[in-house]
């Protein structure tokens, strides 16, 4: 495979010399920061990065991109009206700026979508606390009025705490789970990387270079892992109890802020003879889970423990009790309050509506066409979809409209690729990659995953799965394979770029330094062997396609904003978004005209997971940090 070839000598003379105009440090030693300089009004018209640079710096349209996409749209979850709206207008913009063959491109079935129509929670009696509040996604309404009803607080840790509630939650709005423990932070909420963070990074063996914080382990002492193993047996008994509303705390963020995702969703318990029990078990449950031996149940009937949980998105999950996340503030007073003897009164008015009309969901593409290589790709992309509570700016509007900025920059430059430079707006990423995953299987190839010596394939098994035992490192390859010469992501909030993850692609180290160059000024300069993972980038390293996510600044990203209530148009720079689409331009545009695609590494097999302890729950809750 060749080496792409830089393309510019004498534009980098006059960048060197831009830069005591652009220059923005990362940031100062005391970490304040520096307003990024605008480019001169006048660039060097014969080099296509000055000109990109000059564009993204002095004319940015990202902003007003991303107001648009959080502002008047709002959250987008998968499968929901703002989530369809946000992609129509995109595709539309995309129209509009000039490229070609923009369209939703369907994939699917995803299952049903969701809205919230309305929704406050107080506390009314003894007296009035409004409580900062969401609903988790896909809660059902509470019925067509408002709900009143006792508050009762239930804290069950042990299989002998079941019996101590029995009889007496049926309509009452139920406080789930403990106080929370909150400590007083004296480090910054905000932050961009360090030097030695970067250099950290730079040095990297090519390990994992995740960013996300230590949240604690969920399964740290034998009470929390027993507790953990009650999760399921803890929603059944709140649903045979008939319990009309859960309120949780919110396991990480303090200071009003909360962070929330999909409502949890448990089979029910099946209750019956001993023979339709085991009907019930070789129905639902896959081959190699149908060993699972029938219990009895606490009636003399049989619970059948083996039937896997549907995701609450799907049409055929089972009913389920509205959820709501609290502040772990609002959450902590209020079972303060139920311990010293307050009889606690709530009002909660949940309305909610599901979408069934339309279960495919749809990825929305564009196309800038290229000229004498215009079979093969470049491609660039991040994901539309977002959570519900805050309207998804840097998860991911940011690497949205950073995207869009992109194409929308090469454009107005009148710039003629090489290779076609194709834009993706993936959806169902926050359920699993989903739709950058199905992307990936139709144009270009799938892992073939084996299982495990004795266990029978599943049908629904995720071939994308990096913890599936027994995958195999081969690729069902699609002809559009060897096309492909790279696909860049961005999705990492809304900081601005600080160098590149080479996903262990030791090859492609020289080509991105060569291009990171001219933007040192800007911050940019670490080339890192390191992985980054929970990303749409994922699907296209899995079937050995060069796919990468450039290193951000963090800022408040894991502190504040993500899945938050206050992830939010204010929380996003725009000095970072101008500077993240200057470089990511620069990016697709060098390897759209360099001679060779971008080298690829060797396909090694994914690692086999490792084996949960018995009898524990595979979804977790997250805990505070």
């Amino acid at each position: 495979m060749q080496t792409p070839i830089p393309r510019r000598t004498i534009a980098l003379l006059w960048l060197s010399v831009a830069s005591v105009t652009h220059a923005q440090p990362a940031a100062t030693t005391d970490g304040a920061e520096q307003k990024l300089t605008a480019a001169p009004a006048v660039a060097p018209a014969t080099d296509p990065v000055a000109r990109i640079r000059d564009e993204g710096l002095n004319r940015s349209e990202v902003m007003a991109t991303l107001s648009h996409l959080t502002d008047i749209v709002g959250p987008r979850l998968t499968g929901s009206p703002e989530l369809r709206r946000a992609s129509e207008w995109a595709r539309d913009r995309f129209t509009t700026w000039g490229l070609q063959n923009a369209a939703l491109e369907p994939w699917g079935p995803f299952g049903r979508g969701w809205s919230l129509r309305r929704f406050s929670a107080q506390i009314v009696a003894p007296q009035a606390i409004p409580l900062i509040a969401y609903p988790k996604a896909w809660s059902p309404s509470v019925g067509i009025q408002p709900l009143e009803a006792d508050v009762i607080h239930v804290d069950i840790k042990k299989s002998e705490d079941f019996e101590r509630y029995r009889g007496k939650l049926k309509g009452k709005i139920v406080l789930d789970g403990p106080i929370q423990e909150i400590k007083v932070k004296f480090d910054p909420l905000a932050g961009r990387r360090t030097e030695a963070n970067l250099l950290a990074l730079a040095n990297s063996d090519g390990a994992s270079g995740s960013a996300r914080p230590t949240t604690g382990s969920a399964l740290a002492t034998p009470e929390q892992r027993a507790a953990l193993a009650l999760l399921p047996r803890r929603y059944q008994f709140f649903s045979e109890e008939g319990v009309a509303v859960l309120l949780q705390p919110s396991r990480i963020g303090e200071s009003g802020t909360l962070f929330t995702a999909a409502a949890t969703v448990y089979p029910p318990r099946v209750a019956a003879t001993e023979k339709s029990a085991k009907a019930a078990t070789k129905k639902a449950t896959p081959p190699e889970e149908k060993s699972a031996t029938a219990k009895k149940g606490p009636k003399g009937g049989t619970i059948t423990p083996a039937i896997r949980n549907v995701p609450v998105w799907k049409t055929d999950a089972p009913p389920i009790i509205p959820q709501i996340t609290v502040a772990a503030e609002h959450y902590n007073r209020l079972v303060r309050l139920t311990a010293a003897g307050e009889q606690l009164r709530a009002a909660v008015d949940l309305q909610t509506d599901y979408h069934t009309g339309e279960l495919m969901a749809a990825n929305v593409v564009a196309e800038i066409p290229g000229s004498d290589l215009a079979d093969e790709l470049v491609m660039l992309g991040a994901h539309l979809d977002s959570w519900q509570s805050g309207t998804g700016a840097t998860d991911n509007a940011a690497g949205s409209a950073v995207v869009m900025e992109v194409v929308r920059i090469l454009r107005a430059l009148d710039l003629k690729p090489r290779r076609t430079i194709r834009v993706a707006l993936w959806t169902g990423e926050e359920q699993g990659l989903l739709g950058s995953k199905a992307y990936v299987t139709a144009h270009f190839g799938v892992p073939k995953n084996t299982p495990a010596a004795g266990a029978a394939p599943r049908e629904d098994a995720d071939p994308f799965a990096t913890t599936r035992t027994g995958a195999s490192g081969e690729i069902e390859k699609k002809p559009g394979h060897e096309k492909l010469s790279a696909y860049f992501n961005l999705d990492n909030g809304g900081g601005k770029i600080r160098g590149i993850y080479l996903q262990n692609n030791e090859a492609a180290r020289p080509i991105f330094r060569q291009w990171l160059k001219p933007f040192k000024d800007l911050g940019a300069e670490t080339v890192s062997l390191a992985n980054t993972g929970g990303t749409d980038h994922l699907p296209f390293d899995q079937v050995g396609l060069p796919g990468f996510q450039f290193i951000q600044d963090e800022i408040e990203y894991w502190s504040r904003t993500h899945h938050g209530n206050m992830d939010v148009f204010d929380r996003v720079i725009a000095d970072d978004m101008k500077q993240a689409a200057v470089i990511m331009a620069a990016f697709v545009y060098e390897a759209a005209m360099s001679d060779g695609k971008i080298p690829r590494k060797p396909v090694r097999p994914v690692p086999a997971a490792a084996p949960s302890p018995a009898g524990t729950p595979t979804t977790t809750e997250p805990a505070r940090r």
